[in-house]
């Protein structure tokens, strides 16, 4: 019975294909029936007899076989192609008006995607049949390979390699069309790469801004681009309902006013560890549910000898650059390798470091979260700088007396100066001058023979005329070597004054009227620049300035300690103070409890307040001139009031507050630069 069947439907097929194609001999026919299998006869007979016409579109997938095996027997039945894009490689599908590609065929039964809206080709169902596109279509996850974590798989396993999930997954590296830079890129086999960052994403009006960007999702109310995304997410207010401080999710929209508990809706998302909605980073937890994760892998389990570090971690204000931080930096690499013994934790071992700025970064962490003693670097760094220059004194003798000045005052002076008054850095300019002055004075008597016990006051005059620019310092090494009985007593003329040029108080109060009232600028960088324009105040003494110098009055009023008695500050600088102290500057990385961080300029490294120059550098981009506007600020009080006052205010010597007052007035004057930029705009007071 069967082969009666399969005879008949090989006759039927065999007829189909002599009527389309006349030329061909029967036996070749009959030869390509014959090789067959059951099911493609089936498959055959059964289209062929519902249209002849699938023989010249080459579909369904068992025709175009047919088609082809035909053809290479030299039939001249048209070769299989596409109706859409005209490919002759893949399997066709048969439609009423030809033969199209899988891919085509998916565009053409493309239909709105009952999740995003967005007609797109059908990439799977929901629980009610409801279609999918390939975004919103939920993806099954496997094992990684790479990071073993349980994720949506991107590059199935093939020769050798294991699956990948989108995290590990990168494409082959080319150059970028648009960009031109080598990175992963896509459409690489059609020769047309193009990287992430360069590849066009379709726009949609964004229902909270307004604006067309890019869809980062969409919710009830419509589309949401990413920067309203995070703001969505980041929204805390106080709940109509419920009066809590919760997100505010309904009605949809800027304008909600309920949490989703009371408005009885499903939260955006909601953190799996903490149940906080908020976004989510990683394995449905929030950013810092990941972070203790990441800093738990990084220092291990809390408990052990740097639980201060991890909880300094966790509680970073920039949890984000935070997992950046714990992935590509140079300290986080240390830091791995003194958690797992490679490397001791002592300040020594960071001092060996081949990789010294990480070292340093990581040795002030360490010494703010208590894992380190404190320790005078640049004292330190100024004894190795004192022991580097010695080896370049080339006379034995000479290299002899200067180590003496160096250990027994250079360096024992600095050291006194480190014990008395402990600063975030001690300074080390001015004894670096006095060795290097000194070297290049004995390096000079020796070119002229002159024996140090044999100097002479011509000598002296000659080298303070022909010498370089700080030969005036040498009066540090010539009064220690009268008191060692090296040399006689000598007296030397004292440095010149200088009197530079100062800031006129209409552009100084002008400057300082914009940092006022000026929002778009730095905080720190307004209350830096208010105490040089108005207070006078030196640059490094504003960086070490702490936070207990600012005190409040039982009035209300701000007062803050410069000298030996604290100033009031009028308004609204003393509002600028406070917000000062309530706010997170940008510019630091790891947040510390007052004891460990008490400067009102914190720094980039823990325990550090903000270095002078930086602030000094701030500044002129505002277009300040720090040395200026202080002379400038110092000359007009000084015009103003006593000089006793000035002294206990501002915390001068009563000598240099004398000194003010006799000053021979303005040399020169100078006002912001860059005057056609809005930095000084007219502002009301």
């Amino acid at each position: 019975m069967n082969d009666k069947r399969w005879r008949a439907e090989r006759e039927l097929i065999a007829a189909r294909v002599t009527k389309l194609d006349p030329g061909i001999c029967p036996q070749v026919v009959a030869e390509v029936l014959e090789n067959t299998g059951p099911y493609a006869l089936s498959v055959l007979s059964r289209s062929l007899r519902d249209d002849p016409r699938a023989l010249l579109a080459g579909a369904p997938p068992a025709v175009g076989s047919l088609v082809r095996s035909l053809r290479a027997k030299g039939s001249s039945l048209p070769e299989p192609s596409c109706r859409r894009c005209g490919r002759t490689g893949p399997e066709l599908v048969w439609t009423d008006s030809g033969g199209v590609c899988a891919r085509c065929r998916r565009r053409e039964t493309a239909s709105a995607c009952a999740n995003c809206g967005v007609t797109k080709p059908v990439y799977g169902r929901g629980e009610t049949g409801e279609p999918l596109c390939s975004v919103c279509a939920p993806r099954p996850k496997r094992r990684c390979s790479r990071c073993g974590r349980l994720r949506a798989i991107a590059r199935r396993a093939h020769d050798g390699d294991g699956e990948l999930c989108d995290s590990c997954f990168k494409g082959p590296v080319a150059t970028c069309r648009e960009c031109g830079r080598p990175r992963p890129c896509q459409f690489v086999s059609i020769g047309q790469p193009i990287c992430a960052s360069c590849t066009p994403r379709v726009t949609r009006r964004c229902s909270h801004c307004g604006q067309d960007r890019p869809v980062c999702a969409r919710w009830p109310e419509g589309p949401v681009c990413e920067a309203c995304y995070r703001a969505a997410h980041m929204r805390r207010g106080i709940c109509g309902t419920c009066s809590q401080l919760r997100r505010l999710v309904f009605p949809p929209g800027p304008g909600a006013t309920h949490c989703a508990s009371c408005a009885g809706v499903t939260g955006l998302v909601v953190c799996r560890r903490c149940d906080l909605d908020d976004r989510m980073y990683a394995d449905g937890q929030c950013v810092r549910c990941a972070l203790a994760d990441k800093a738990r892998d990084l220092i291990g389990e809390p408990g052990g000898t740097f639980e201060p570090l991890y909880e300094a971690i966790v509680a970073a204000p920039k949890p984000y650059s935070m997992h950046n931080w714990i992935g590509s930096s140079g300290p986080a690499a240390i830091l791995k390798q003194l958690v797992s013994s490679e490397l001791a934790l002592s300040h020594e071992a960071l001092d060996n470091h081949p990789r010294r700025r990480s070292a340093a970064y990581l040795r002030h962490l360490l010494v703010s979260s208590g894992l380190l003693p404190w320790r005078d670097n640049a004292l330190v760094e100024l004894e190795a700088w004192v022991t580097r220059r010695l080896e370049e004194v080339d006379d034995p003798h000479d290299r002899s007396v200067l180590r003496s000045y160096a250990t027994w005052r250079v360096l024992r002076r600095a050291r006194q100066r480190s014990e008395r008054d402990r600063r975030p850095r001690t300074p080390t300019r001015h004894a670096k001058t006095c060795l290097s002055t000194a070297a290049s004075f004995l390096e000079f008597l020796r070119k002229r023979q002159v024996p140090l016990a044999l100097l002479s006051q011509r000598d002296l005059d000659d080298w303070i005329v022909a010498g370089p620019p700080g030969a005036f310092q040498v009066s540090d090494f010539l009064d220690w070597a009268a008191t060692q009985k090296m040399s006689e007593t000598f007296s030397l003329p004292s440095m010149p004054r200088r009197y530079g040029p100062s800031t006129d108080n209409e552009a100084r109060f002008e400057t300082a009227r914009l940092l006022l009232h000026d929002d778009s600028l730095e905080l720190s960088d307004r209350v830096a620049g208010l105490l040089v324009l108005l207070y006078g105040q030196q640059l490094t003494r504003i960086a070490n300035l702490r936070r207990d110098q600012v005190t409040f009055g039982a009035d209300g009023s701000t007062r803050l300690g410069l000298g030996t008695t604290s100033i009031e500050l009028p308004p609204p600088f003393d509002e600028l103070v406070r917000r000062l102290l309530s706010e997170h500057r940008r510019h630091t990385a790891f947040s510390a409890p007052a004891s460990t961080q008490p400067w009102l300029f914190p720094g980039l490294h823990a325990g550090r307040p903000f270095n002078a120059s930086q602030i000094g550098a701030r500044l002129r981009r505002l277009g300040i001139e720090p040395q200026a506007a202080r002379r400038g600020a110092l000359l007009h009080l000084a015009a103003s009031m006593p000089a006793a006052v000035i002294a206990r205010a501002l915390g001068l010597t009563p000598v240099t507050a004398v000194r003010w007052l006799g000053w021979p007035g303005e040399t020169g004057t100078t006002t912001p630069r860059n005057s056609s930029t809005p930095v000084i705009a007219n502002h009301d007071e």
